[in-house]
């Protein structure tokens, strides 16, 4: 997560100016404890630490859950984000100049294949019914803030602003989510795989589905013993790979997206036969003999180029769904029935969970014939 030093985040800064927090997110980073725990190993008052974990809690650096336990209910902190990295520049570099964002609904979706545990959720009301996933078809599904399944997929569509000889340099997809379990288990890990285009980018093992604390800006009707909220991440595929939260997920970089301006296919057999034909095609029979058997050989040339693109699209599972006309970039969130942890997927968007945000897609472009920076 990045994170610019401004007044506006004084209340995440501010998590850092003290020792004792700073020795809680060490602990924490170790392993999820209880205030008790804490309050135990720091020596101080459970009084004292449940202060910390607020102060930290309402900056979004860590999140806590009631849990059960041998003397009644406890509260259970653990760490919301594995990484932040601030930034100091007040002032936008050339670099993130050449860029753009966009905002993706979490109901938004254009194409989805879900099975239960499933269900819908706007601000306020269940969208029809849950554990009927022919719901997620419904009109209606546009104004879901929060959704979940336990096996199968959602698929977004990123706007694509490049023009002429631009092509992504970097994209980045930052979101609240967590796994499905039946109400809620923060331990209950599920393999996650993101495609981006139609290629798999990576897949990243989220550790469970969150409740027992309401989140922040989940909303009063929603029950509390559902999930309430998930964890913030962010999905960066760059010229060096594909990382969460600047931890590795792969070797599949933003230049084997082959995202470019959204220009429809150009007629490779038309192109050669236009230069074939040129000027001087008119110029007698032999010219025009020659110039249609070029043009021939352009076309045969043409088509075994685009067999050769065919196989090698096919080779790459890139489906014609993941390739819409028009140059939109798809964005498919899944976890298969048959991953090593079939956890399912919950995604918390504006007016649910702990972060008031939608799923916030950033894309750094630059001209084609640049360099790569690593």
């Amino acid at each position: 997560m990045n994170v610019p030093v401004t007044l506006q985040n004084m209340p995440l800064l501010e998590c850092f100016a003290s020792e004792t927090r700073v020795r809680i997110v060490e602990l924490l980073g170790e392993k999820p404890m209880s205030v008790g725990e804490l309050a135990e190993e720091l020596q101080l008052s459970s009084a004292i630490v449940t202060k910390h974990v607020q102060k930290m809690e309402g900056a979004g650096l860590l999140a806590t859950e009631s849990v059960s336990g041998i003397r009644g209910r406890r509260k259970v902190c653990r760490l919301a984000l594995d990484s932040l990295v601030l930034n100091f520049r007040p002032r936008p570099s050339e670099e993130e100049r050449s860029a753009y964002s966009v905002s993706l609904p979490v109901g938004q979706y254009v194409a989805h294949d879900v099975r239960p545990t499933c269900g819908l959720a706007s601000e306020t009301r269940i969208v029809g019914m849950v554990d009927d996933p022919r719901y997620f078809a419904d009109p209606d599904h546009v104004s879901a803030r929060h959704l979940w399944f336990g096996s199968g997929y959602v698929e977004y569509r990123i706007p694509n602003y490049l023009v002429g000889g631009q092509t992504v340099r970097e994209l980045s997809v930052t979101l609240e989510l967590g796994s499905e379990a039946p109400g809620y288990n923060a331990n209950w890990p599920s393999d996650i795989d993101f495609h981006i285009g139609g290629l798999h980018v990576g897949t990243w093992t989220c550790p469970g589905n969150f409740g027992g604390t309401r989140g922040q800006y989940t909303p009063a009707w929603w029950s509390e013993h559902n999930s309430q909220y998930g964890l913030l991440k962010t999905l960066s595929v760059r010229a060096d790979g594909t990382f969460m939260d600047g931890m590795k997920l792969s070797d599949v970089t933003a230049d084997d997206l082959g995202i470019s301006a959204a220009n429809g296919p150009a007629s490779d057999a038309a192109a050669d036969g236009a230069e074939a034909l040129g000027p001087g095609a008119a110029g007698g029979r032999a010219d025009r003999a020659a110039a249609s058997a070029k043009a021939r050989e352009a076309a045969d040339t043409a088509a075994r180029g685009k067999a050769d693109r065919t196989a090698s699209a096919a080779a790459e599972t890139r489906s014609a769904s993941n390739r819409p006309a028009g140059g939109e970039i798809a964005l498919r969130i899944e976890n298969r029935a048959d991953a090593g942890h079939p956890g399912g997927v919950s995604l918390f968007g504006r007016g649910f969970g702990n972060y008031d945000r939608d799923i916030e897609v950033s894309v750094k472009f630059g001209d084609g014939g640049e360099e790569r920076r690593g």
